[in-house]
């Protein structure tokens, strides 16, 4: 994923990525492109069936700053609609279900902003274009979805995992995925000092404390819990595949 948050999972791999929007991947991954992709969680849960390399993921456990609705409108039966950013899939779904649960239901549309159109009042943003809109001059509200995840449920969200073609799911290729976590951990300070995106003290906070990359046992709770809630609240439904750890 072309985002600040996955430069730590492709330490010493970059030449041998694509650098996609997560939408993208799944499609690349799906048509056999890829022998891996760091895809949005909700992909994993929807296809049939991709191992998932354990250990590995890019998670919160509160606020994530990257994902977010931003909304003028409150967050009642006044919020009519609201507009997605369609690069993630689980960001939409995760959102789709947050409302639900408020009992919201509201009209969603694509996002499309001409440059120096205004933006519309209710808004899904993700990634890095979602911390720039945080951090510049705006009069929207931020609802932040790791933090409102994390308020429901009191756990973890999971919004992407390694998730591996079938036919290239070896031991080696997520040994290999694993050692890349290792590498960018032990880098962090460096690319906190270095990177040139954002401000330190802003890369501090993200990658230093916002982004979690581990897959544990409290964010695998977290993703369980979301595919619950995603058989419970999405409409129409879409059965979901029990994630599958390799």
């Amino acid at each position: 994923m072309p985002y600040l948050n996955a430069v730590p999972l492709t330490c010493g791999l970059e030449a041998r990525c694509e650098r996609t929007p997560p939408s993208a991947l799944a499609v690349s991954l799906r048509e056999g492109r890829l022998d891996a992709a760091l895809l949005s969680v909700t992909e994993a849960l929807f296809a049939p069936g991709y191992p998932i390399v354990d250990g590995v993921a890019i998670a919160s456990d509160g606020p994530v700053f990257s994902v977010f609705l931003a909304h003028r409108d409150p967050l009642d039966e006044r919020l009519a609609e609201v507009h997605l950013d369609p690069a993630s899939c689980t960001s939409v779904n995760l959102l789709r279900v947050l409302l639900a649960a408020r009992g919201l239901s509201p009209r969603f549309l694509t996002l499309a902003v001409e440059p120096g159109g205004s933006m519309p009042r209710n808004m899904l943003l993700i990634g890095d274009p979602a911390i720039r809109f945080a951090l510049g001059r705006h009069d929207h509200r931020i609802w932040d979805l790791g933090a409102a995840w994390k308020e429901w449920t009191g756990l973890p969200f999971v919004f992407a995992v390694w998730a591996m073609r079938e036919a290239a799911a070896t031991p080696a290729l997520a040994d290999g995925l694993r050692e890349a976590r290792e590498r960018g951990l032990a880098r962090l300070p460096e690319w906190i000092d270095h990177r040139p995106e954002f401000s330190r003290e802003f890369r501090q906070a993200y990658l230093g404390g916002h982004i979690r990359y581990g897959l544990g046992d409290r964010e695998k709770a977290g993703l369980e819990r979301f595919r619950q809630a995603l058989a419970a609240h999405l409409s129409p439904p879409r059965p979901t595949v029990p994630p599958r750890y390799f």
